[in-house]
């Protein structure tokens, strides 16, 4: 099983010189597995690249499968659909999976991105087959060989991280969340940041401490943890409501979940190339005596999972 990142950059696409190292495309990532239809972690823009490398093969002649997990629909994890080239090929099939959205069909919340008035082709006229699955909260299912789980994340309109088990490997993607420790984000939109004065309602402590223990029960021992990073403490402080961490809530999830390595994901979109580094030092050079390995995502960054504790 190898993961490859087409897309590491949160809320919105930065192209540019000063993120051209990590990249300017949001979240994508694909997981490979020998002789296995492709399985894609999220659309954002990063999503383009993968389609174009993807109809240089089977997908060119309509005969290619992609399974894609969707941790939430918001933009920048979602952008890059309308733009996926195998969409446009008879016969190519698209399986997408993403939580139950509630008392709306999932296919009409992504049919509404492709709708006249914000895009030329209509979601009803692409030619591949696409299918939407709808899930809940702490489903487990098979995609070919491959055992997935999902719980559910601290975070607006609230987003899913997925675990993919395969060949005695695993990868687990947590993309977005806020730490479970200050605010309980849910459907509303919450303007303005929690005053620290007022203490968090009894009943959100409870339910933001049993996420928290489904999510580091969805890590035990995985391989490799793919986890939002996108803020610094300081920023976090400041935006506790926009439901993103930080390197060090990451760390302390992937500590007591045994975690081999933890890659830092869905960088904010003002972070330079060389602010990212100094970023990965810092923390690198906090676990310089830890079991836990750091690594940093990049666009075109490939990890081979078989290496992974060797």
């Amino acid at each position: 099983m190898k993961v490859r990142f087409w897309g590491v950059r949160g809320s919105f696409p930065v192209p540019g010189k000063q993120t051209n190292r990590y990249g300017g495309n949001t979240s994508c990532v694909e997981v490979e597995v020998a002789g296995h239809a492709p399985i894609v972690i999220d659309a954002g823009t990063g999503l383009r690249q993968l389609g174009k490398r993807l109809v240089r093969n089977e997908f060119r002649d309509g005969n290619g499968l992609v399974h894609m997990l969707i941790s939430h629909t918001h933009w920048d994890h979602i952008q890059g659909l309308p733009y996926f080239s195998p969409l446009y090929s008879e016969g190519n099939e698209l399986q997408i999976y993403a939580r139950q959205p509630g008392d709306t069909h999932l296919g009409a919340v992504f049919a509404h991105q492709n709708d006249g008035p914000y895009f030329p082709v209509p979601l009803a006229s692409l030619k591949a087959r696409v299918q939407f699955n709808e899930l809940l909260e702490g489903q487990q299912f098979d995609i070919g060989d491959v055992k997935v789980r999902c719980t559910r994340l601290n975070h607006p309109w609230i987003a899913m991280a997925y675990r993919l088990d395969y060949g005695g490997k695993s990868v687990v993607y947590c993309s977005d969340t806020a730490p479970f420790r200050d605010i309980l984000l849910e459907h509303e939109f919450i303007a303005t940041p929690p005053s620290a004065a007022v203490p968090l309602d009894k009943q959100h402590e409870i339910q933001l401490r049993m996420m928290r223990e489904k999510l580091v029960d969805l890590c035990r021992g995985v391989d490799f943890l793919i986890y939002d990073t996108q803020f610094t403490p300081e920023e976090y402080e400041a935006k506790p409501h926009w439901g993103h961490s930080t390197p060090d809530d990451a760390i302390a999830i992937a500590r007591e979940a045994g975690a081999k390595v933890l890659c830092l994901f869905h960088h904010a979109p003002a972070r330079t190339d060389d602010q990212q580094d100094a970023i990965l030092a810092t923390y690198k050079h906090l676990l310089r005596d830890d079991d836990l390995e750091l690594v940093c995502a990049a666009e075109g960054m490939v990890v081979d999972l078989a290496e992974v504790g060797s």
